[in-house]
């Protein structure tokens, strides 16, 4: 097996600000802890997240490199004490709670799966973040049935793109919202029975009459500001909504009658702060019901751009400019 080198190069927050802060810089390469194995990265996913990091705004957890990135995918080259799941030479993604931006990266063991014989590494490091998310928001917290109504909003971004076609595949009425005709046109293809163009058309209305005015049964909402008043009009009774992002903001003024009148649940998380163990417990979730769904082409992570990993700064700001639909991928 070839040595590993000493040092490789990883991309550094120089400072809090806009995306010219990212820079290319020389780290020695990490070592795998107990339950750890240590992945050559071949790509990793860019996240609304890491944009809050280089903002200063989202700080890593305790023991998280201070290195961005919140997904990989690569091969195994070393495991550490305890790591027995993945042999070298191991084709993973993984779920990390940051350092993916970069030539190497660790990862607990129970944190990462086998990536699908069908997917290339830009495709599967676009799953992680974004499928560990939706599961444990749409079908744990919202616990979102076959049959049901499911709207999500940011259709077109990479958690609205997984969220729409991981709904339709386990049977769900999908609807979505985006900013653009070809936003719009995008959630389409993937399964929403409609999207609604937040632009042109109230989504509250929309649900209402596409839906005999039954509305949604569950709502998963990265958006927040006004439209936290909002979801709940368009949410049906026993409906359930779900935060897990507030790009308009976290604070609004609500009238929460209807809240108890329709006995709505409000509840929401977040995923880089949680413990090894309830991520391993998506993982394992995930690799039995949705796993199964990739390897049958029924659900194809949607990459809309790859940079090198120099180009960091770059691929923050198309994110910044929300002209993407899916993902953004770094390629080491």
């Amino acid at each position: 097996m070839t040595a590993l080198p000493d040092t490789m190069t990883a991309i550094e927050i120089a400072e809090p600000g806009g995306p010219d802060v990212l820079k290319p810089v020389t780290q020695a390469v990490p070592a795998p802890g107990e339950g750890e194995v240590l992945v050559q990265v071949a790509a990793a996913g860019v996240n609304r997240p890491d944009v809050l990091q280089r903002q200063g705004g989202y700080p890593p957890p305790p023991g998280a490199p201070e290195t961005p990135g919140l997904e990989i995918a690569g091969t195994v080259v070393a495991s550490g004490p305890g790591a027995a799941r993945f042999m070298p030479g191991d084709r993973i993604c993984a779920l990390v709670p940051g350092g993916g931006y970069a030539e190497y990266c660790t990862v607990h063991e129970s944190n990462a799966l086998p990536v699908p014989v069908n997917l290339t590494m830009e495709q599967a490091a676009g799953i992680p973040e974004t499928f560990f998310t939706v599961w444990t928001n749409v079908f744990e917290r919202g616990a979102l049935k076959a049959g049901e109504v499911f709207l999500v909003h940011g259709g077109s971004s990479g958690i609205g793109t997984t969220a729409i076609m991981m709904a339709k595949e386990l049977g769900a009425r999908v609807f979505a919202t985006a900013g653009s005709a070809e936003k719009c046109q995008a959630c389409e293809e993937l399964g929403a029975e409609k999207c609604f163009n937040y632009r042109e058309e109230d989504f509250v209305d929309g649900i209402k009459q596409a839906t005999g005015k039954h509305g949604a049964d569950v709502i998963l909402d990265m958006v927040g500001g006004d439209y936290i008043a909002r979801n709940l009009q368009a949410a049906a009774r026993d409906g359930r909504i779900v935060s897990i992002a507030f790009l308009q903001g976290s604070k609004a003024e609500v009238n929460f009658l209807p809240v108890m009148l329709k006995r709505l649940t409000l509840t929401g998380s977040t995923l880089r702060i949680r413990p090894v163990l309830e991520k391993a417990s998506i993982a394992e979730a995930l690799h039995k019901t949705v796993w199964p769904l990739i390897e049958a082409g029924k659900i194809t992570p949607i990459v809309h751009a790859t940079f090198p990993l120099a180009q960091a700064a770059k691929a923050h700001a198309l994110m910044e400019s929300s002209t993407h639909i899916g993902k953004i991928v770094l390629t080491a």
